[in-house]
């Protein structure tokens, strides 16, 4: 199991552990009465407000210590990918019980996970039912002017689904990522695999420019864009090979000044690829010409350590940092799943300066259907199971909900200590203070949550999560 960098870490003085005793506060616009919601890995509870109870501070309860004045990234939130597949069992549904599993994912009321942040792939992703492209050709043929550029497919269920979100939750981001051009404008003639041919530079930085701008035709905007999804992975249905060397040329000679003259404010992202390797996004970020449009770099964790990707911000600290991806594999093994994504991803990934943290596909059916050939991922067990208008909530759901539902956009990330066998990470939030906590050892733990003038304790059982609200 990767673990969870002490990064980012500070050591709090007798002086700041005396203020949240006393109960000093210098947070004057907390509304947030104090609240716990608890998971076990037994399942025995499952993401439930419990009772605080009666538990008070003691010399021998392991101190968990957060510092309001010291501050880092702003978060832009939390979620899942909605490809073309979670979008049609969405759709599938009928109309009231769709409309009230979407309350329940992307609304604000005390039902919600309040989801507030998900991907799109920008075409076809080896999730959905078959491989496309929004500019698909017989072999020989190119349309160098885009003359056939057609969001086609994505009409049928993903639009329809991300208008219905929009109206639940106006606010909400969206970053779109490609797995691969068009066919016609690749090496190897094929979905699969191949590179993008220089000569078509060009007509990609507009095929992904119109994209942007169609999407908007539909009321949807496209807040960030990754280059492309997993570019050191071209097994993938559909997939592409881009070295980083050919990232950065795209970016400086086409994507971003392209972007500049059509007056697109779409952020764009690159990498979104393994934290194994860090050296890939900055080899990019160290050419000026590229990293004068770029905003940021983004990360899966199938290689590498969660740490990895404070390398990154260290050697261009100006550019910002994304979590966009990890699966939970069929059938779900609850406890092993909660453990480690909720150790290196909902607190690690934080603590090493993401400002997102998204899970990998939001839907799929008791089947993990649909997926491509040749490649396409047989074995994704979505956050939800939706067999016709029953829904299913697996381990992702609950993994995402702990900081969702309370970790919304522009809670900033604050300076916690890191006790043993209790990885946490807290946010100064609009409502107060939001405490992500927990218990990786074998015993049971009472724990005093000192924050923001105020001190909770609770007693944490082996294994346990817990969201603090105070």
């Amino acid at each position: 199991m990767h673990k969870v960098s002490l990064k980012n870490t500070v050591a709090l003085s007798g002086l700041v552990i005396a203020m949240a005793i006393s109960g000093c506060s210098s947070n004057k616009k907390n509304t947030q009465s104090p609240e716990l919601w608890l998971t076990l890995p037994d399942q025995s509870i499952v993401f439930q407000k419990q009772s605080l109870g009666g538990l008070q501070p003691a010399p021998g309860h392991v101190q968990l210590l957060a510092d309001a004045g010291t501050t880092y990234q702003e978060m832009d939130g939390f979620g899942y990918t909605l490809n073309g597949g979670s979008a049609k069992h969405l759709q599938n549904m009928s109309a009231p019980a769709r409309a009230k599993l979407l309350e329940e994912l992307f609304g604000n009321g005390k039902d919600a996970i309040s989801i507030s942040y998900i991907r799109l792939s920008v075409g076809a992703s080896d999730l959905d039912e078959k491989v496309f492209s929004y500019n698909d050709l017989p072999a020989g043929e190119t349309d160098m002017k885009l003359e056939k550029f057609d969001l086609d497919y994505d009409k049928l269920y993903l639009i329809p689904v991300l208008k219905q979100i929009l109206k639940i939750n106006p606010k909400i981001k969206i970053l779109g990522s490609p797995w691969s051009p068009p066919k016609w404008m690749k090496t190897n003639n094929d979905a699969r695999g191949g590179s993008l041919k220089p000569e078509y530079y060009g007509v990609y930085s507009q095929y992904l420019i119109r994209y942007i701008q169609e999407m908007k035709k539909q009321g949807i905007t496209i807040d960030a864009l990754t280059i492309q999804n997993e570019p050191l992975h071209p097994g993938n249905n559909p997939s592409l090979l881009m070295l980083a060397n050919e990232q950065a040329d795209f970016i400086k000679k086409n994507l971003g000044p392209d972007f500049k003259k059509a007056n697109i404010k779409t952020k764009i992202i690159i990498y979104d690829h393994n934290a194994d390797r860090p050296d890939y996004p900055i080899s990019i970020l160290n050419d000026a010409d590229a990293a004068q449009y770029i905003d940021g770099s983004a990360f899966h964790l199938y290689g590498g350590s969660i740490d990895a990707i404070s390398t990154v911000h260290e050697a261009h600290p100006d550019k910002n940092l994304y979590f966009t991806e990890q699966w939970v594999g069929a059938p779900g093994d609850f406890a092993k799943e909660l453990t480690w994504h909720m150790e290196n991803l909902i607190i690690g990934a934080p603590r090493n300066w993401c400002k997102t943290v998204l899970e990998w596909n939001l839907a799929a059916d008791e089947n993990q259907e649909p997926h491509t050939d040749r490649g396409g991922c047989d074995r994704c067990l979505g956050a939800i199971t939706i067999t016709g208008d029953a829904v299913t909530r697996n381990p992702a759901y609950y993994i995402i909900a702990h900081a969702s539902k309370f970790v919304h956009p522009g809670a900033i990330r604050i300076a916690s200590n890191m006790p043993q066998n209790l990885p946490n990470v807290v946010y100064k939030t609009q409502k107060g203070y939001t405490a992500i906590v927990q218990n990786t050892g074998n015993t049971d733990q009472n724990v005093d949550v000192a924050v923001g003038g105020k001190k909770v304790t609770v007693l944490l059982k082996a294994g346990a999560i817990a969201t603090l609200n105070l």
